[in-house]
C-alpha cells in the first residue's frame, strides 16, 4: 500500500454511491477537485481528471473509529500516530479518536495539544480523547474545559475503570457543561479480579482465571443510572455481555444521550476460540460466550448498539509471545475491521449494507459531533471505495500497523477496501 498526494482532479466513476445520510445507493461517481467534493452522481469526465474506475465497487464516506490506541507518546515501539494512520487508511478509516492511556497519559491541555500538533501531518484526522482523571488514577478530575479548548473531543480513563462512583458522577456533571461524552471502561475491578478470559466452563477447563460477565454489567448499570441523574452524554465502549445490552436498551427508551459501541472481535469470536491459548485473543473485556456473541449481533440489528469501534490496541511481540496469564490485553483491528463486520453482520446475519456503513460513518461522527454529511459540495473529501463482494483471507502482509498482534490471520473475510481518500492523500490496495 502506498499513500500519495491526490491528483488535482480525480473522478471516481462507474460505481455505486452509498450515501449513509440519505440511506440510498445509486449508480454514479464522485468528482474531487483540490481535495474537496466537487460533484456527485452522473458526471461528465473532465479532460484533465485522473479517473478511478469503480465498476462493481461502492463509493461511500470514510469510516470513523471512536476507539483506537496509537501509543504515542511513550510507546512508539508499539505504534505511532503515523503508523496508526497507515493502518487506518488501509482499513478505510479517515477519522479516528485516540484514547488517552499513553505514557504519560493525555491528562493535561499540553498533552492534548501535543497530539493535535503532531497529528497535523498524518493522512487521517486524529482526535484526542482526554483522560477523566489526573494520571488516570481515578481520583482527581483533569482540567477538562481547557483540554476541550485544545481539541479533546471526549473524556475517558480507558483501560482503567473509574471505580469511584462519586468521581464518575462529577465527571458526568462537568461534561454536561462541555457537551461532550464520557466513556468509561466498564469493568468492576473487584469482580474482575485477576480474570484473563470469560468466566465459564471453558475457563475452568483451560485452568485460566475467569472474568465474570457481571463485572461488566454492574458497571454499565451504574454508569447508565449516573448518566440519567446528571443528564450527561455517556458512551459505553466495547459492550460484550447480554446483561449490559439489556441495561443499555432499557435506558435508551428514556435517555437519548446514551450510546454504545461493539468491536469486530466480540462479534466474530466466542470464548471457545481461546482453547488453543492464542494470546492475540486476550482482550479486555474478554471474548464472551456464543450466547453473548449472538446477543451482540441482535443488538446491532435492533439499534441498541450504535456503532462499530475497533479498540485497535497494538502490542510488541514480547508482550504477546508469553504465557496467557502474562500476555498483554488487546489486539490490532483497523485493517481487518470491514472484512470482519461485513461477513458477520451482512453475509451471516442479513443486516443491510447501508445500516452497516451508517454504523461506521454517520453514527460515530454524530456521537462526537463531527460533520457527517460528507457528500456535500465543498466538503473536504473523506471517502472509501470498497468491493462488497470480494472474499479474501487476512494475512500478515495486510497489516500496516507497527504491531502484528491480530487473531484474524488465516480467517476468510468478506468485503475489501480498495481506496481511501483523506486530507488530500489517497491510497488504493
Amino acid at each position: 500500500m502506498k499513500i500519495s498526494s491526490q491528483p488535482e482532479k480525480v473522478l471516481f466513476q462507474n460505481g455505486e454511491i452509498l450515501d449513509p445520510v440519505k440511506k440510498t445507493i445509486k449508480p454514479g461517481g464522485v468528482l474531487v477537485i483540490d481535495g474537496k467534493i466537487a460533484d456527485t452522481g452522473r458526471i461528465e469526465t473532465p479532460d484533465d481528471a485522473k479517473v478511478f474506475d469503480c465498476k462493481n465497487l461502492v463509493i461511500t464516506h470514510g469510516f470513523c473509529d471512536l476507539h483506537v490506541h496509537f501509543r504515542e507518546p511513550g510507546r512508539e515501539d508499539k505504534e505511532t500516530l503515523q503508523t496508526g494512520s497507515r493502518a487506518a487508511m488501509a482499513g478505510g478509516f479517515t477519522r479516528v479518536c485516540a484514547m488517552p492511556n499513553t505514557n504519560p497519559p493525555l491528562d493535561s491541555p499540553e498533552a492534548v495539544s501535543f497530539i493535535q500538533e503532531k497529528s497535523g501531518s498524518c493522512p487521517v484526522h486524529i482526535h484526542p480523547i482526554g483522560a477523566v482523571s489526573k494520571g488516570q488514577k481515578g481520583k482527581e478530575l483533569t482540567e477538562m474545559g481547557l483540554m476541550k479548548d485544545m481539541g479533546a473531543v471526549a473524556f475517558s480513563d480507558d483501560g482503567l475503570p473509574i471505580q469511584d462512583g462519586s468521581v464518575m458522577r462529577r465527571a458526568l456533571e462537568y461534561a454536561t457543561m462541555l457537551d461532550v461524552p464520557i466513556i468509561n471502561h466498564a469493568e468492576d475491578e473487584c469482580l474482575r479480579a485477576d480474570g484473563v478470559m470469560n468466566e465459564s466452563v471453558v475457563s475452568n477447563h483451560l485452568g485460566l482465571p475467569g472474568n465474570p460477565a457481571v463485572a461488566e454489567s454492574t458497571m454499565v448499570h451504574r454508569d447508565l443510572e449516573l448518566s440519567e441523574l446528571t443528564g450527561a452524554k455517556l458512551h459505553v465502549p466495547h459492550v460484550s455481555t447480554v446483561d449490559a445490552i439489556d441495561y443499555i436498551n432499557g435506558m435508551k427508551s428514556k435517555n437519548s444521550k446514551v450510546t454504545a459501541e461493539v468491536t469486530p472481535h466480540h462479534l466474530y469470536f466466542n470464548h471457545e476460540a481461546l482453547s488453543f491459548f492464542n494470546t492475540h485473543l486476550k482482550v479486555a473485556p474478554p471474548i464472551r460466550s456464543e450466547n453473548d456473541r449472538q446477543s451482540l449481533i441482535a443488538a446491532v440489528k435492533d439499534g441498541t448498539i450504535d456503532c462499530i469501534a475497533t479498540d485497535h490496541a497494538p502490542h510488541t511481540i514480547q508482550d504477546k509471545e508469553t504465557t496467557f496469564d502474562l500476555a498483554a490485553f488487546g489486539m490490532i483491528g483497523l485493517e481487518s475491521c470491514f472484512g470482519v463486520v461485513k461477513k458477520v453482520l451482512v453475509d451471516d446475519a442479513s443486516l443491510d449494507l447501508i445500516s452497516l456503513i451508517s454504523m461506521m460513518t454517520v453514527k460515530p461522527r454524530n456521537i462526537m459531533g463531527f460533520d457527517s454529511d460528507l457528500f456535500k459540495k465543498g466538503v473536504a473529501a473523506e471517502l472509501v471505495v470498497f468491493d462488497p463482494n470480494e472474499s479474501w483471507t487476512f494475512h500478515r502482509r495486510n497489516v500496516y500497523s507497527r504491531s502484528i498482534n491480530s487473531p484474524f490471520y488465516g480467517k476468510d473475510l468478506s468485503g475489501r477496501v480498495k481506496c481511501t481518500i483523506s486530507k488530500g492523500q489517497w491510497t488504493h490496495n
